[in-house]
């Protein structure tokens, strides 16, 4: 059983392509599914993630401070400006050129951790900045989607501010507190918590197409080509800058990949929540969530096949122990 329900984990943006096909084709099937729904869906996402952590994990940054420092730096500075240079350069319209931004201006994306594990990366380290990304998300997202994307449409930061308090910060200190408070309880809530995400994320996934079914079919190129490039761009000079910096090879895929991928669920709830009259401003999330998986895991595989004298270097990090081949880190 635990077999194939990794193998549906694993499978998580297939699901994602077929939910959107499927509402796309027929709307009412997802249509339903809106609201507190996707709110209540993210936030059980999120205290998924929580439910992993455990207070001690944070004195795991006073080992490696300056790789979670540059992670965090890169992570809402690279996407955010490049999520607005795309936009301004493919002249996309406000709705969609909001989308791109909200997505850019989003914290890490769990995924990241199994595409660090399969890149060969520090998982460790993985998942502190993901974790370390997603609490700033509650100050910066909304600082940072108003400045840039105010320039499209009018954007409300209080708003955005209390959806991710809502879908972020709430869920993952419940999630923390029972792991610190029961953590026999969260052992085996853990269990479940991958396919939980998933299962939430395909439904957020079709609800947005069945709600903008009419005007997706328009966009899908230029879609595809904004959120391809979003992403690449965040690989790419993740990468680049973390060698520029003196991080080994290791760590510095660990880097790109953090820079590289978006918590796409997210985007796309604050872009549903807080830009109702404009239904396009969600679908950009749609797309992120897909190419970001297919770039990011075509990636992995590259590094993986690369020879590498560096990758056997990997110091552990606190508690946390460096993964090897053939372990599964079951926290993501």
């Amino acid at each position: 059983m635990k077999a194939v329900l990794k193998i549906f984990v694993n499978l998580y943006p297939v699901w994602i392509i077929g939910s959107s096909l499927l509402a796309y084709a027929y709307p009412p099937a997802f249509a339903w599914f809106s609201g507190n729904w996707m709110v209540g869906a993210l936030a059980l996402v999120m205290l998924g993630m929580g439910l992993t952590l455990h207070v001690d994990d944070f004195k795991a940054i006073v080992k490696m401070p300056g790789a979670v420092f540059m992670a965090a730096i890169l992570q809402y500075t690279v996407m955010p400006l490049s999520a607005y240079l795309i936009a301004k350069w493919l002249q996309l319209a406000p709705g969609l050129a909001v989308g791109l931004i909200i997505v850019g201006c989003c914290p890490g994306g769990t995924a990241s951790n199994v595409i660090t594990y399969l890149a060969r990366g520090h998982l460790a380290l993985s998942i502190i900045m993901t974790t370390v990304s997603t609490l700033l998300a509650i100050v910066a997202t909304p600082l940072l989607t108003e400045a840039l994307a105010g320039t499209y449409l009018p954007v409300n930061p209080w708003g955005l501010f209390y959806t991710t308090l809502q879908v972020v910060l709430i869920p993952v200190i419940l999630g923390m507190a029972v792991n610190n408070r029961f953590p026999e309880v969260a052992k085996k809530m853990v269990v479940a918590g991958p396919v939980v995400s998933v299962v939430a994320l395909i439904f957020i996934a079709g609800s947005i197409v069945a709600l903008s079914a009419g005007t997706v079919a328009e966009y899908v190129g230029l879609l595809a080509a904004a959120a391809g490039l979003l992403h690449i761009a965040g690989f790419l000079l993740g990468y680049l800058i973390a060698r520029l910096f003196g991080y080994d090879h290791t760590l510095s895929r660990t880097i790109s990949i953090e820079s590289g991928m978006q918590n796409g669920g997210l985007g796309a709830v604050l872009a549903k929540r807080n830009f109702p009259t404009e239904p396009l401003t969600a679908v950009p999330a749609i797309f992120s969530s897909v190419l970001q998986n297919l770039i990011g895991g075509l990636l992995a595989a590259y590094w993986r096949w690369q020879t590498d004298p560096e990758r056997t270097a990997r110091a552990p990090l606190a508690s946390a122990q460096p993964v090897e081949d053939g372990q599964y880190p079951e926290n993501t």
